[in-house]
C-alpha cells in the first residue's frame, strides 16, 4: 500500500513547540490534523490541550482534546470505588500459596466488621463493600482453608474472628456469598445447607457454580470448561439493569480463585483464545514481518516506558509493529501507550480494519489497538478487576493476542515479573503459531530492557533476563505447524554492547514526562532514554532473528541511524496525523 503522504508534502506544519529543558536540541513540530502547536502543549500543567486543525474539527466533530498528565487521572469516573479496608485485606489474602499473608486478629476483625456493617447498610464515610470484593475475599478464604499449606491457611486470629462473626454474616449475606465462603458446609464452625445446595439462578450460573466447586477446593479446569464460563458471562454488565446477568460475586471468585491455584497451561489457553473470533476472523495485513508487543496492560508507575518509541524506530526500517493495551487498568493504573498517544493527539479508537490500513502504510508501519475496540468483552472487566485487587489470569493471556495477522513472518514480545510465567507465555506464543517469540523480565515487569548494570544478587531471575524461540532457515526438528524453531535463554548485559550503565529515567506516573523523554530521544538527544530505545530495538531485532540483525552491533547501529536521521520521529508524527484519516 502506498503511503498516504505524498513526497512533496511536509509532515511538519505550524509553529514549533519546544520540549521542556530541551531547547538546545531543537524543536518538535506536530503534524497537521493532530495537534495545533499554536494552542500550546503545556507539558508541565495538570492537563494537556491539543487543538485540532479546522479540517479535523469538521471531519471528526471535535473542537478540543483534553488529556490528563498523570496516569491515575485516566481512571474511568463511572467505575464505583472499592472499599479500601477490604481491598487492603484482599492484597494480603487473594494471592498464591507462598505469597499469602494471613491476617492477625485485629485486621480480621476490622475486615469482617466492615463487611457486616456494609451488608446492613450501616457504613458511613466509606464505600460499600462491592459484590466483586465479597466474591474475591470469601473465595480466597475458602481456598486457603481447603488447599493451602499450613503457613498460609487461616491464622488463629482469623479463625476466632470468623467464628464470632459468621452467625451474624449468614443472616445478611446473599446465598451466592454464603456458597463461596463455605461451598460444602465444612469450613465454618456453624455450618448450614446453603453452600452444598446452591446451584445458581440459571444455566449459565449453574455452569459457573460447577466450575467454582472445583476451583474452591484447589482444583483445576479443562480448556473447554474455562472457555465455556467466559463466553457465558462476558461481556459483563455492571449497571444492575440486566437481571439475567451472572453474579459478579461468583465471577470474581472464579477469576481470583484460578489465579490463586496457579493456572495450568490448559486454563491459560482457554483465557487466551476465548474471544479470538469475537469480531470475526482477524484481518491479514500485507507486511513482510509483524511484531506483536504485549506490554502489561496496567502500565508503568515508576520508570520510562519506551515501547511506543521503539516501535516507531523499528517501523522506520521495515519491521512492522502492533501495540495493544488499554487507557487505564488496575491494579497499578500506570502509564500506558494509549495514554501517551491520546495526550499527543492521536486517535486511540481505531477499529481493527483501520489499524490494518495504518500498518500497511509505507509512511507509518506501526499501530496501536485498544482492547476496548479489539476485545470489548474483555474490556468490560476493567471495573471488576479493580475490585478483585490482584491480577486475574487475563493479565497474562491478554498480552499474547493477535488482533491482526500478517502475510509475512510474525513474532510476539512480552514482559513478565513473577516466576512461573515465563514458560506459559512462551507456550501461548507457540500456540499462536508465530515464527518467533520473546519474553523479557524488564523493569516493573514490562518488556523493556535496561542499560543499568545489575548490582548484587537478584532475587529470582534478574532484570534483562530473556527467553524465547526463533525460526530457522533449515533444521531437522519441526514443530507441529511446520515451522522449525530454536530456543534460547540469556541475560542481556548492555555493557557488552557499548552502553554505559545509567539509571532508568523516572516518570512517576507522569504521562507528559514519559512523552518528553521519548520525543527528545527520537530527536537525537543522547542519554538514558535514547540508549534504552536503541538497546530494545536492536536487541529485539537480533533475538527474533530479523533480517539484517544477525550481527547485534549492526542491529544497534541501524536503530541509531533510524533515530539520528529523523526517520523514526517522522513515523510517530505520521501516525498521529494519519490515525484521524483512515
Amino acid at each position: 500500500m502506498k503511503s498516504q503522504i505524498s513526497p512533496s508534502t511536509s509532515v511538519f506544519v505550524g509553529k514549533a513547540c519546544n520540549l521542556p529543558n530541551s531547547r538546545r536540541h531543537g524543536q518538535i513540530r506536530f503534524p497537521l490534523g493532530a495537534v495545533d502547536c499554536r494552542s500550546a502543549i503545556r507539558w508541565r500543567r495538570y492537563t494537556a490541550r491539543a487543538t485540532f486543525s479546522s479540517a479535523s474539527v469538521n471531519e471528526l466533530g471535535l473542537t478540543e482534546v483534553r488529556s490528563p498528565s498523570l496516569s491515575s487521572l485516566y481512571r474511568p469516573a463511572e467505575i464505583p470505588k472499592p472499599n479500601s479496608t477490604v481491598l487492603e485485606a484482599q492484597g494480603k489474602v487473594c494471592t498464591g500459596p507462598k505469597q499469602t499473608r494471613p491476617l492477625n486478629e485485629d485486621q480480621a476483625y476490622k475486615v469482617l466488621d466492615t463487611i457486616l456493617r456494609s451488608a446492613r447498610g450501616e457504613l458511613q464515610d466509606e464505600e460499600e463493600v462491592s459484590k466483586a470484593q465479597l466474591g474475591a475475599y470469601f473465595a480466597a478464604m475458602a481456598i486457603r482453608a481447603n488447599a493451602f499449606p499450613e503457613a498460609t491457611q487461616w491464622s488463629e486470629g482469623e479463625r476466632r474472628v470468623m467464628n464470632a462473626f459468621w452467625p451474624h454474616l449468614v443472616q445478611v449475606l446473599p446465598p451466592d456469598i454464603i456458597f463461596l465462603a463455605d461451598p460444602e458446609g465444612t469450613i465454618m464452625a456453624s455450618s448450614n445447607s446453603i453452600g452444598p445446595r446452591f446451584v445458581g439462578k440459571d444455566s449459565r450460573e449453574m455452569r459457573l457454580v460447577g466450575a467454582l466447586r472445583e476451583v474452591l477446593a484447589g482444583g483445576h479446569l479443562g480448556y473447554e470448561e474455562v472457555q465455556g464460563v467466559l463466553r457465558d458471562v462476558l461481556p459483563l454488565r455492571s449497571d444492575g439493569r440486566d437481571l439475567t446477568a451472572v453474579s459478579e460475586s461468583l465471577f470474581s471468585a472464579f477469576l481470583i480463585g484460578q489465579r490463586m491455584n496457579g493456572e495450568t497451561d490448559r486454563e491459560l489457553k482457554g483465557y487466551c483464545l476465548a474471544f479470538d473470533d469475537e469480531l470475526g476472523p482477524p484481518p491479514m495485513a500485507d507486511v513482510r514481518s509483524l511484531t506483536h508487543y504485549g506490554e502489561p496492560y496496567d502500565g508503568n508507575t515508576r520508570f520510562f516506558r519506551s515501547t511506543l518509541f521503539v516501535a516507531a524506530v523499528r517501523a522506520s526500517y521495515g519491521e512492522s509493529c502492533l501495540l495493544h493495551g488499554v487507557d487505564w487498568m488496575p491494579p497499578k493504573g500506570g502509564i500506558t501507550e494509549e495514554q501517551m498517544l491520546k495526550f499527543m493527539g492521536a486517535n486511540t479508537s481505531l477499529s481493527i480494519l483501520q489499524a490494518k490500513q495504518l500498518l500497511e502504510d509505507e509512511g507509518v508501519g506501526f499501530v496501536y489497538i485498544s482492547q476496548r475496540e479489539g476485545r470489548p468483552s474483555l474490556y468490560s472487566l476493567v471495573g471488576l478487576r479493580e475490585h478483585i485487587k490482584k491480577r486475574p489470569p487475563l493479565a497474562t493471556s491478554e498480552k499474547v493476542q493477535q488482533y491482526l495477522r500478517a502475510t509475512g513472518k510474525e513474532a510476539i514480545v512480552t514482559g513478565f515479573y513473577h516466576e512461573g510465567y515465563e514458560s506459559p507465555l512462551l507456550m501461548l506464543m507457540r500456540r499462536r503459531g508465530v515464527h518467533s517469540g520473546l519474553v523479557v523480565k524488564g523493569e516493573e515487569g514490562a518488556l523493556s530492557m535496561t542499560t543499568k548494570i545489575r548490582s548484587g544478587i537478584a532475587k529470582g531471575l534478574p532484570v534483562n533476563h530473556c527467553s524465547g524461540f526463533r525460526c530457522l532457515n533449515a533444521g531437522s526438528a519441526y514443530d507441529v505447524d511446520g515451522i522449525s524453531r530454536e530456543s534460547f535463554t540469556m541475560e542481556v548485559s548492555a555493557k557488552d554492547y557499548g552502553f554505559e550503565s545509567t539509571e532508568t529515567p523516572r516518570t512517576d506516573r507522569s504521562v507528559s514526562k514519559n512523552i518528553e523523554l521519548g520525543l527528545a530521544a527520537l530527536k537525537g538527544k543522547k542519554g538514558p532514554a535514547y540508549d534504552r530505545i536503541v538497546l530494545n530495538a536492536g536487541m529485539v531485532d537480533h533475538l527474533l532473528g530479523c533480517e539484517g540483525a544477525e550481527d547485534v552491533l549492526a542491529a544497534m547501529d541501524r536503530a541509531r541511524e533510524a533515530i539520528d536521521s529523523g526517520r523514526a520521529l517522522k513515523r510517530l508524527l505520521n501516525y498521529i496525523r494519519l490515525s484521524h484519516n483512515v
